[in-house]
């Protein structure tokens, strides 16, 4: 005798239940090590000058701490799934900036030229600025897709801020650059939020025309030649470029947003070429900018010959400075370990040294060993954008997050290069580090950009909806 028993047995897969691990709490480890060690910096500094802990000490690792703490906050309840080393990275360096523009603060040499003395209080003004509008970022900011409805609007927006420096009784000459405009009092430089907007436009119009640009009409050693017609984009970008270099003889944003240009549009073909076009015809833009503007002219033969640059400025000669010599300097004096946290004498730089050579700083009191450390935050900054880019579902999210980490390693390298002497000088700020608005709070802007994007690409499928026609039966045999 034998029976059937049909019993029905539900069965829920767990692919995409589970998801992947939000790794908040991991960010919110790394935070603490983040705050803490630029506090333990800012002791250091006090009892290297003073022999006694500085007295803003609690106050400064307090603000320091609360302002990660509210970002984290906000990560953790708008952008769950985000990548957690961003933000602990970029407040270690922002931190141990803030400890630098201290400590050459105390430097009595650049508070008798009035180059100190309130530059670290009002960078952590910036800080809290840019903080905010990260905060803003991923509040109003629920999906980077968004975005890309405004590509032409950003291109219009990118150029309205690149013009705003030419516009008169508007923009400011410091030293030479015309990046700068004046309002109520501050300084800003809209060049740094410009990067942002164009990262956008770029994005936007290379989803759209990669398919066209990736086209080659022959092959030529080894190289796939674009068509003539669509060379037109390349053409564009290098011509701002050369006019921003020409009108606002700034080195540094020409060098940089066409290097954006190039490397978003090498991501979006594909094609080795236009890596080969856009090296030269930066290098064909920058040699004939050179042969007509002097600022371009000093600043090449400030890399060339620095130790003459310095000669000359000791002589009194208007229109050579000593810094780059001084820079170099500074970085032999501090040999492999340095000579520790301030004790060093980068304030010889003058002006400048809390910004563009804010590295210099480093480079003297951490050693080689400090600048490697530096170097390897900003890396891994760039690694866990590209990173975000890779992970990316869709073609505008990798655009967008590639073209950031890109602008963010470019600026780095043409800052640290021209410091160093690998390059002339450009005139560009250390992102997080070095003081100024502009850069600090562009910066936090780009950072919650790669978050929200990181926060998309990592956030798990929804399960699909159950089915109850399809649902599994478990027939037992007859026995």
């Amino acid at each position: 005798m034998s029976s059937t028993t049909n019993s029905p047995t539900h069965h829920t897969s767990t692919i995409g239940s589970i998801g992947t691990p939000s790794r908040r709490n991991t960010e919110l480890a790394l935070l603490v090590f983040a705050v803490v060690i630029p506090v333990f910096a800012y002791a250091n500094v006090g009892l290297a000058i003073n022999d006694q802990v500085p007295s803003g000490l609690l106050s400064y690792g307090l603000g320091l701490g609360l302002l990660a703490g509210v970002a984290h906050l906000v990560v953790r309840k708008f952008a769950p799934y985000a990548d957690p080393l961003l933000l602990p990275l970029a407040t270690l360096l922002n931190g141990l900036g803030l400890v630098a523009i201290w400590r050459l603060d105390q430097s009595k040499l650049l508070q008798q030229i009035k180059q100190a003395g309130t530059a670290a209080p009002r960078q952590l003004m910036y800080t809290a600025m840019g903080i905010a509008l990260f905060i803003v970022v991923l509040i109003f900011l629920k999906d980077h897709r968004v975005l890309q409805r405004y590509t032409y609007i950003s291109m219009v927006g990118a150029v309205f801020l690149l013009l705003l420096p030419l516009v008169p009784g508007l923009g400011q000459n410091i030293y030479g650059a015309k990046i700068w405009i004046s309002v109520a009092g501050f300084s800003i430089q809209p060049g740094e939020f410009a990067k942002i907007v164009l990262a956008i436009f770029f994005a936007g119009y290379l989803m759209v025309k990669r398919d066209a640009l990736a086209l080659a009409s022959r092959r030529v050693l080894g190289l796939y030649l674009p068509r003539g017609r669509d060379l037109g984009p390349i053409i564009v970008v290098w011509l701002i470029s050369i006019l921003i270099l020409v009108f606002e003889t700034d080195l540094g944003t020409s060098l940089l947003f066409f290097g954006m240009f190039v490397i978003m549009l090498y991501v979006a073909t594909e094609r080795t070429s236009w890596i080969v076009f856009g090296l030269l015809m930066s290098s064909v833009g920058a040699v004939g900018v050179a042969q007509f503007e002097s600022h371009v002219q000093q600043r090449v033969q400030a890399w060339l010959d620095p130790m003459n640059e310095y000669k000359l400025s000791q002589k009194g000669i208007i229109g050579h400075s000593e810094q780059a010599m001084q820079a170099l300097w500074a970085f032999g004096s501090g040999g492999t370990l340095g000579t520790g946290w301030g004790q060093g004498h980068s304030e010889l730089i003058k002006f400048a040294a809390n910004s563009d050579f804010i590295l210099a700083t480093f480079g003297e009191e951490l050693g080689l060993a400090g600048i490697m450390a530096l170097l390897l935050l900003y890396g891994l900054i760039v690694e866990r954008g590209v990173r975000t880019a890779l992970a990316a579902r869709d073609p505008f999210g990798k655009l967008l997050a590639i073209g950031l980490s890109g602008a963010f390693a470019l600026q780095v390298f043409v800052v640290a290069g021209g410091v160093m002497g690998l390059i002339p000088l450009t005139g560009m700020t250390m992102p997080f580090l070095a003081y100024g608005g502009s850069s600090v709070i562009a910066n936090w802007a780009l950072i919650g950009i790669l978050i929200r994007i990181s926060d998309t690409a990592r956030r798990p499928a929804p399960a699909p909806a159950s089915n109850p026609d399809a649902e599994m039966t478990q027939v037992v045999r007859p026995s």
